[in-house]
């Protein structure tokens, strides 16, 4: 029998890729979604089951997992912007935290009815939980998965939560959980990051025939991971990694946000001019964003994407969908 994988926040970008990926394995999938952020007419659906289900219906989410009984729980559903969070502290936390908690208690019930039930559950959580501690690293010293959680905005206070929750529904019940703490990642279908952004404008452009590109801050530090590097991280998690345990998923690749510029540059063959639009400044921007994973790879996970590879995908993307 194939292995039974369940994915929430399947409407999401990563989740997405998830669940195309897991099909292509040979894996009973299953993804819900609840006001997804990419179109679910991209997702390729051969051997792919989707339904929609808010993770803070607690009680329909129970129902499920007892039922279904999935062998691996790959955990995604989010309220997933740090600035969403400042004008909806309830609803974040609702969806972070409980929601978190209401998969758990899940799990819990089932392994209660069904003796001998022991999934995996892999939970993204997000490097926004280290928050102000990122400060005092540097490219020569990045943090590991021992850094201090002093996060920044509800968000972040959010996803502390939802990661210490899986510690200790795995030291208490013995759920098996490995936490990943996620930092920036890209893909086809993202919207609202720096690659998603300038890839779509940078198609726009052509079709207008113009060479002046908007632009924020290029001179911060970033390591950008491909989506789909990310995705193969979680499976190697889900059959290697140690349960409660807590990994830092990130790019071993650091750049200035000028390398986005001139990655798409080189794709289009164009040289542009740049504008700056004070809008796009924020007001505290960190100088370096980039974490120690170490301790993934020491599983045999390894990046296969290069990023302007993944700048190409995107920009084919969006040439797509935008006609």
């Amino acid at each position: 029998m194939a292995v039974k994988a369940y994915v929430t926040g399947a409407g999401g970008m990563i989740g997405s890729h998830l669940v195309e990926m897991l099909a292509k394995r040979g894996y009973e999938v299953v993804g819900s979604y609840y006001t997804p952020t990419v179109d679910l007419k991209d997702i390729d659906k051969t051997g792919v089951r989707l339904f929609e289900l808010d993770v803070r219906n607690h009680e329909t989410m129970k129902d499920w997992i007892c039922n279904f009984l999935p062998d691996k729980i790959f955990h995604l559903a989010a309220q997933s912007f740090p600035v969403v969070s400042w004008n909806e502290p309830y609803y974040t936390f609702d969806v972070n935290a409980n929601g978190t908690v209401g998969l758990l208690e899940a799990v819990k019930e089932a392994k209660k009815r069904n003796p001998g039930y022991d999934p995996m559950v892999v939970v993204i959580s997000s490097s926004a939980i280290y928050g102000e501690a990122l400060l005092s690293y540097d490219v020569n010293n990045l943090p590991k998965e021992d850094c201090a959680l002093l996060p920044l905005h509800p968000y972040g206070v959010s996803k502390v939560a939802e990661d210490l929750l899986c510690f200790q529904y795995y030291r208490n019940f013995g759920i098996r959980t490995a936490r990943v703490r996620l930092f920036n990642c890209t893909g086809p279908r993202k919207v609202g990051d720096i690659t998603a952004d300038f890839t779509k404008r940078a198609v726009e452009l052509k079709k207008r025939g113009d060479n002046k590109l908007v632009v924020g801050n290029l001179t911060a530090l970033r390591a950008i991971i491909d989506a789909r590097d990310v995705c193969e991280a979680l499976i190697v998690l889900s059959e290697k990694g140690a349960p409660g345990e807590a990994y830092n998923l990130c790019s071993s690749h650091i750049f200035k946000m000028t390398h986005v510029v001139e990655c798409i540059e080189q794709i289009m063959g164009v040289k542009y001019e740049l504008v700056t639009d004070q809008k796009l400044l924020r007001p505290a921007d960190e100088r370096l964003y980039a974490g120690n994973c170490d301790k993934l790879k020491s599983l045999g996970w390894e990046e296969k994407y290069q990023y302007i590879d993944t700048v190409r995908d995107m920009i084919d993307y969006w040439e797509k969908k935008l006609g």
